[in-house]
C-alpha cells in the first residue's frame, strides 16, 4: 500500500502571488493613512503650541505684527496687538452662521479707522440670534471717540461659493470683501478679535481659548501601521497552513482545508465514543 504524498510547497504561483500583491497594497494604503494622520496630529500639535505663545502674550504694536495691509505670518495667530482709532459704527457687519457652545447666533465685525488713515477690523465677539432668526434682538453698540484696543490677531476667510447674506451682513470674514464695503484702505491679511477697549462698552461673548487637545491622531497612525503589519502576519499564517497541507497524503489534502464543523458537544463526544471502541 502506498502512501501517496503532496509536495511540500503549496501550488498555485499565480494564485499566491495575487495573495502577495494585494496584500502590499493593503499595506501601502495603511502607511499612507498613518502618514496622513501623523501629519494632522502634527499640525494638531503645531496648533497648541502657537497658542500657549501667543494667546497670553503681551501685546505688541499692530504695525508691527504687520508690516502692511496684506501682511500675514500664520505664526502671528492668537497673538494680541494694540491699535487706536475710532469705530465706523455705519460700516459694522454680521457674520451669519456663527455658533457658540451649540446656539446659534452671529459675529460683530466693526471696522477700526486708525491714527495713520488705514482700516482694521474688530470682531466685537458674538451675538445670539433673536426671536427673528435672521438678526439678533439687539446689537451692542462700540464706544464713540478715539479708543484703545486690544485684539488677537486671526486669518481672514475664504469666500463660499454659493453663500450669500442679506444688506449689513456677510457669509463669511472675507476681509477683502469687507475692505470693498469701507471703502478705504484696509488690512487684508487678518482681523482681531476683541480682548480690551478703553474706553469700553458692552460687547459680544470673546471668542473662548483653544483646547490643547490634539486629537485622536497618534493612535490612528498606529493603528493604520498595525494594520498593515498583521497583514502580511495574516499573509505568512496562511502560507505555512497550505505548505502543512500540501505535506499531507493528496487523500487527506481536501478535508484538511474544509475540515467538518462540529456545531454540537453531542458530535464531539460520539467521536470520542468511537474512537475508544477502536482501541
Amino acid at each position: 500500500m502506498t502512501d501517496e504524498r503532496g509536495t511540500t510547497a503549496p501550488r498555485g504561483v499565480r494564485r499566491w502571488g495575487g495573495y502577495v500583491a494585494l496584500v502590499v497594497v493593503f499595506a501601502v494604503v495603511c502607511g499612507l493613512l498613518s502618514w496622513w494622520q501623523w501629519a494632522r496630529r502634527t499640525e494638531a500639535v503645531t496648533e497648541i503650541h502657537r497658542v500657549a505663545v501667543n494667546f497670553d502674550a503681551r501685546p505688541m504694536p499692530l504695525a508691527t505684527a504687520l508690516p502692511s495691509l496684506a501682511a500675514w505670518d500664520e505664526d502671528e495667530e492668537w497673538r494680541p496687538v494694540e491699535l487706536r482709532g475710532r469705530y465706523l459704527v455705519d460700516e459694522q457687519l454680521l457674520v451669519r452662521n456663527r455658533p457658540y457652545n451649540g446656539n446659534p447666533g452671529y459675529e460683530q465685525l466693526v471696522p477700526v479707522l486708525l491714527d495713520d488713515g488705514t482700516v482694521f477690523v474688530v470682531d466685537r465677539g458674538w451675538i445670539p440670534s433673536g426671536d427673528n432668526i435672521d438678526k439678533p434682538d439687539s446689537v451692542p453698540s462700540p464706544p464713540s471717540g478715539t479708543v484703545t484696543i486690544v485684539a488677537r490677531l486671526k486669518p481672514g476667510e475664504p469666500v463660499i461659493p454659493g453663500r450669500g447674506a442679506p444688506h449689513g451682513q456677510i457669509a463669511t470674514i472675507n476681509l477683502p470683501t469687507v475692505a470693498h464695503e469701507v471703502d478705504r484702505p484696509s488690512y487684508t491679511g487678518a482681523y482681531g478679535l476683541l480682548d480690551t477697549e478703553d474706553p469700553a462698552t458692552a460687547a459680544g461673548l470673546p471668542a473662548l481659548k483653544p483646547d490643547a487637545d490634539e486629537g485622536p491622531h497618534l493612535s490612528y497612525a498606529l493603528q493604520w501601521i498595525a494594520f498593515g503589519i498583521l497583514a502580511f502576519i495574516g499573509l505568512a499564517w496562511a502560507f505555512r497552513r497550505e505548505r502543512r497541507i500540501a505535506a499531507l497524503p493528496v487523500a487527506e489534502q481536501a478535508a484538511a482545508r474544509n475540515p467538518k464543523r462540529r456545531s454540537i458537544d453531542s458530535d464531539v463526544e460520539d467521536d470520542i465514543l468511537d474512537r475508544m471502541d477502536q482501541r
